[in-house]
């Protein structure tokens, strides 16, 4: 049965006080409401990963994760975070790929999978965002688009590394655009890209496979989301600031 995952992405929010207190809250929300077969990750920004993380041991369904890192394992790279470093905190998901990253810092498929790989071999879990705008939604072949960024940064992998991996499909061209993604057009691209990943490494280890749901999904519509055959959970954004409304999500499946 595929992991339920609900991974909050607190992006470049929160002073160290307001993570503290929020952290806090979260874990007495998953200790006292959150099955313990639903995964909860928070994402904090790098400053707070270590704090965070000592503020939640011993709960064994919350987790930390980095919202990036860098491809290389050292070096001459100024205020970057290496795969290796956040090994050495205990911290044990990274997301990477994530659509902001792609258009702020022009991160590409080749130089993902370069992270990817490292992730990997310092025993991080990657969270592997993919998507596509709007541009691409409504005049290209959009389905095939977001494969195509699966293929170019994890199609490397062996199936037992692909198998250390969870997917996060961001419909970008519902974030902040007005528009909003239905829930059959998520399952929609979640089942497309199953049946990719199935192409590549076969049936089984596609059903094993977590993708998540990246698109504006919130305490109204979480429900109606998890509840496709599909959607194993969700990468949540601005939800994933306000602790009732992020644990809200984490119940709903």
């Amino acid at each position: 049965m595929r992991q339920k995952i609900v991974a909050g992405n607190w992006k470049m929010n929160k002073t160290a006080a307001e993570a503290q207190a929020l952290a806090a809250e979260v874990l007495t929300l998953v200790k006292a409401e959150v099955p313990a077969d639903v995964q909860v990750i928070m994402a904090t920004p790098a400053l707070y990963l270590g704090s965070v993380n000592a503020q939640i041991q011993g709960v064994s369904n919350l987790a930390v994760a980095a919202q990036n890192c860098h491809e290389k394992a050292s070096g001459a790279y100024t205020g970057e975070i290496s795969a290796p470093m956040l090994a050495s905190m205990g911290i044990k998901y990274v997301i990477l790929g994530h659509s902001e990253r792609r258009e702020y810092f022009a991160e590409t498929n080749a130089q993902l999978a370069a992270k990817v790989d490292s992730a990997l071999a310092n025993g991080l879990t990657p969270i592997f965002c993919c998507g596509e705008s709007l541009a691409t939604r409504e005049g290209a072949d959009f389905l095939a688009f977001v494969a195509q960024q699966i293929t170019e940064s994890v199609f490397h992998l062996s199936a037992e590394e692909f198998g250390k991996i969870v997917i996060a499909y961001e419909p970008i061209w519902a974030i902040g655009t007005g528009l909003t993604a239905s829930a059959a057009q998520a399952q929609e691209m979640h089942a497309y890209l199953r049946n990719h990943i199935a192409g590549k490494y076969g049936q089984a280890v596609a059903d094993a496979t977590s993708i998540l749901y990246g698109g504006s999904c919130n305490a109204q519509n979480a429900e109606e989301l998890f509840a496709c055959a599909d959607v194993d959970g969700g990468l949540i954004g601005g939800a994933s600031l306000k602790s009732g409304d992020f644990i809200t999500i984490a119940k709903s499946f």
